[in-house]
């Protein structure tokens, strides 16, 4: 019989064990609850389980209850308005760790914590809830959990309501531990986290190689999984770049001065309210490093792109608060309820317009009003995708004047650069100043400043590739409308669209992966936010036979068994 622990989310023949194994283990070993003669225990918290088999044999389970359940079983207990930590969005709760009792003692115990651990990540989680034991108390602490010293009682058993950080829980407790068991990994997420960086998505470019020897099979995939522009860069970005060797062996200018005068030129600002870098992130890393530290509260919109969430929690270890978008109300800012939340007070807000991952655009003049009813509050406007909004949405001009803003805008997305790397912020003259001095010379390389300028001079080109974009994405959505089963899709105002499976089928880890195997590479965004449940794809609008190709992708997907 195999040495081998086998973990995998439960399926219908594993129901009846597992709720056969609750009734010995809470009925009849713990007194939690009257045994009853089916000898089976189950209650209206069910929610998703993770099992573990060895040799073919159950050895435990383990449940995760998501927040999109709408209850958890600790609401039974307490009020959970009554308990901050447990009013955070996107709270999730693991339940009902139970080992066979012939396997307590093997790391049964252990390992379904983890995969749970795990799949709270995967899901976009980063807080978790339990009722651990009271006898038992050490072993959860041990486990990195922490008590809240709040206690219930179920029957003749006595609970103390825990709490933790999933990503304090997950490898840095068991790490070292696990990189050399014998387990075999059945759920759709990797058993070992990926090291601390923000995941950006984009395995389409391991199709071309890790040493880059195999460019060519770019021919064969279709990357909709990141948001680079479908279409090529401006004809005189091209044909400035193309057979001038002498550009990669010379220097480029230190401070970028010529790339800031085409700037500030094109969009009508100063040349001091301008400030460049290598790409957004870049500028990200710079600007939010130097002002902020561990004592600094930020504001993040929820969902947004994933880099910020990284670099004030994980690289700088700064609080950051969410402002949740709700599904219901079109993923879209309500102006009211931010602006209450507003009067927290918060060293930076930063909000993502259009937001990516939803694609919702807020007005410039309602974001204007936010701006102007929190004057002591520094807003970071990430415009990356503004361009595919309708014209005179970029705050700039105001950012340029205004004391409390600073609008970062990449060159990558709108104007098909993202391979070169150039980006800019718009800041009052004194913030753009500070960002300067903080910037290393020859920041943004010598291409990257030729193709930005080159760029910058052919507004006329870029308008008619929008507008283009515009028409492909409105076809990319009736053809997945149509690739069958209940399918929710939702054009961006941006270069991509929103695809939602409906509730208890199909998740979206196993359609992209569905759908990897045929070449076609989409975005799984459950690890970005609980928001999205865990079954939203998000994906790039490409040229009329990509997209056809995505389309067809996903319906072979949805047809699989």
């Amino acid at each position: 019989m195999s040495r081998e622990l086998e973990l995998r989310l439960s399926s219908e023949t594993d129901c009846e064990w597992i709720h056969r194994l609750r009734h010995e283990v809470y009925a009849r070993e713990l007194g939690q609850h009257v045994p009853n003669d089916a000898g089976l225990l189950t209650d209206d918290v069910d929610g998703v389980y993770i099992v573990a088999a060895r040799g073919g044999e159950p050895a435990g389970f383990i449940s995760v209850t998501p927040p999109w359940a709408g209850h958890y079983s600790i609401d039974k207990y307490l009020r959970r308005d009554e308990h901050p930590a447990l009013c955070e969005d996107g709270l999730f709760e693991i339940r009902i760790l139970t080992v066979d009792p012939e396997r307590r003692g093997e790391m049964v115990g252990k390992l379904l914590m983890y995969a749970a651990l795990r799949w709270v990540t995967a899901h976009g989680g980063r807080s978790i809830v339990a009722l651990g034991r009271v006898e038992l108390l050490p072993m959860y602490l041990a486990l990195g959990l922490a008590s809240t010293g709040t206690m219930v009682r179920s029957g003749a058993v006595e609970f103390q309501v825990l709490t933790g950080d999933v990503a304090e829980l997950s490898d840095r407790r068991y790490g070292s531990l696990l990189r050399d068991l014998p387990v075999r990994w059945m759920l759709e997420m990797p058993f070992l986290p990926e090291d601390a960086f923000c995941a950006h998505g984009g395995a389409s470019v391991e199709a071309l190689g890790r040493g880059f020897d195999t460019l060519d099979a770019r021919r064969d995939v279709v990357a909709a999984d990141v948001l680079d522009a479908w279409f090529p860069p401006a004809p005189a970005a091209v044909a400035a770049l193309t057979g001038q060797d002498w550009i990669a062996r010379t220097s480029p200018p230190a401070q970028a001065d010529g790339l800031i005068e085409e700037i500030a030129l094109r969009r009508g600002i100063p040349e001091a309210a301008v400030a460049v870098g290598a790409g957004s992130s870049d500028l990200i890393f710079r600007a939010f490093r130097g002002w902020l530290d561990a004592s600094s509260r930020v504001l993040l919109v929820d969902p947004c792109y994933g880099e910020y969430a990284h670099i004030v929690e994980r690289v700088i270890g700064c609080r950051a608060d969410r402002f949740q978008l709700r599904r219901e109300e079109g993923w879209r800012i309500d102006p009211e309820r931010f602006a209450r939340a507003l009067r927290e007070g918060y060293d930076l807000v930063v909000i993502v317009n259009p937001n990516n991952p939803t694609g919702v655009h807020l007005d410039a003049a309602e974001l204007r009003e936010v701006l102007a009813g929190a004057p002591g509050t520094r807003f970071w406007i990430d415009e990356a995708y503004v361009g595919y909004a309708s014209a005179g949405q970029s705050l700039e001009p105001y950012a340029a004047e205004a004391p409390n803003a600073v609008i970062c805008t990449s060159l990558s997305k709108m104007y098909a650069l993202s391979g070169l790397r150039a980006a800019y912020l718009t800041a009052p003259p004194a913030i753009a100043a500070e960002l300067r001095r903080w910037t290393p010379p020859w920041a943004v390389s010598l291409p990257a400043q030729i193709a930005a300028v080159s760029a910058l001079r052919d507004p006329a080109y870029y308008a008619a590739r929008w507008a283009e974009t515009a028409e492909l994405r409105a076809g990319l959505a009736a053809a997945l409308a149509a690739a069958g089963g209940d399918l929710h899709v939702r054009e961006s105002v941006a270069n991509f669209v929103l695809l939602t499976l409906p509730r208890g089928g199909l998740g979206a880890a196993l359609l992209v992966d569905r759908c990897r195997r045929q070449g076609v590479f989409l975005r799984d965004l459950s690890p970005s936010s609980p928001a999205f449940e865990g079954r939203t794809v998000r994906i790039a609008v490409r040229d009329a036979p990509a997209n056809a190709r995505v389309a067809g992708a996903v319906a072979e997907a949805l047809r699989l068994p």
